[in-house]
Order: structure tokens, then C-alpha cells, then sequence
């Protein structure tokens, strides 16, 4: 046993705390997030490839057809196109932050449910954050209002999109009444 004492250090030693990284704040999804990689990285990727967000699609490079809008601050943006230097003390909402923190689908997700809305699925993330800024700007949108957003679906699915985009307004407007 007087071996095992041997091999203690006799002095306390001092610990030096690392010092934090510099990085990019930001919050994604009510969760505070930094980000110390490539401050070029679109956010497209930080979401997919860094905090498995998959909800958000890749649809081209450019960010045509809104398959990869978010929410930043409020307003659609294009993932693909805004990189994370961009994004400092930013709120970004995702599909997957539409719903409340209970499991209550948002409006507009359960509309599109309703309303059989979805078709393949691969656009319906897109259309829902496009959605969810028009109706935080315009309470009871027209259908030139609806065909103006960004968004592509190749299922043909505009019509019902176009539905529940009403539907979703219409059950938003009356809990505010309530």
C-alpha cells in the first residue's frame, strides 16, 4: 500500500479552465446554440449535417423552391444561401420549431394534415415555414397572396396547400379571438 501513496501527487495542483471558443450564438429553435466551425458554412448543413435537423430539404443550390426555408427572426430565409457568419444573436425556427414545446402541432402543420397537403413530402417543410411568415404578415391571405410564395410542388399538391393555408388562418384567427 505504501506504493499506491507514492504514486500521489504531493502538491495541489492548479487547474486552468480552457477558455471558450469563439464561435457564432445564435438560437435554433427556443436552444441556444455556437457554432466554431466555418463561419461560410450555410446553414442548410449546420442543421442537417451538425444538429440532425433533417426537416429542412436541399433544393438546389441556390434555394429555389423553398424546400430549405427557415424562419430567421420571424421572416422565410433560404438555409442554403445564409451562412451561419450571418446568423449572430439570430433566432432561427425550423419545421421541426413550429410545433410548442407540449407536441401541439402548429396550425398550419394540422391543416396540412386536414387537408392532405403533403403529397411526397419533400416540399411540405418548405411550405409550411413559407406559410407560417405569410400568415405572421397577412392574417387572412388571398389565393395571390398563396401562389406568391416561393415554394415548388412537383405532386401538384398547390390546391390543397392553398387550403390549408386558409384552414390554418381561419382556426388562428378564432384562438386569438378566444
Amino acid at each position: 500500500m505504501a506504493q499506491d501513496h507514492a504514486a500521489l501527487p504531493t502538491k495541489p495542483t492548479e487547474i486552468v479552465p480552457t477558455p471558450v471558443r469563439p464561435g457564432i450564438d445564435l438560437e435554433i429553435n427556443g436552444e441556444h446554440f455556437r457554432h466554431t466551425g466555418d463561419p461560410a458554412m450555410p446553414l442548410l448543413w449546420y442543421l442537417r449535417d451538425v444538429l440532425r435537423l433533417d426537416g429542412t430539404k436541399y433544393g438546389g443550390e441556390h434555394g429555389d423552391g423553398g424546400a430549405d426555408l427557415v424562419l430567421v427572426n420571424g421572416k422565410a430565409t433560404s438555409a442554403i444561401t445564409t451562412p451561419m457568419s450571418k446568423l449572430a444573436g439570430k433566432q432561427v425556427t425550423t419545421v421541426e420549431g413550429l410545433a410548442n414545446g407540449k407536441g401541439d402541432l402548429h396550425p398550419l402543420q394540422q391543416a396540412f394534415i386536414d387537408e392532405d397537403a403533403i403529397g411526397c413530402g419533400y416540399c411540405t417543410p418548405g411550405w409550411l415555414i413559407a406559410s407560417a411568415d405569410l400568415l405572421n404578415r397577412i392574417k387572412e391571405p388571398s389565393d395571390n397572396d398563396i401562389d406568391a410564395l416561393p415554394n415548388l410542388c412537383r405532386c401538384g399538391c398547390q390546391t390543397r396547400v392553398r387550403k390549408a393555408i386558409k384552414r390554418a388562418a381561419a382556426t388562428m384567427k378564432q384562438g386569438a379571438k378566444a
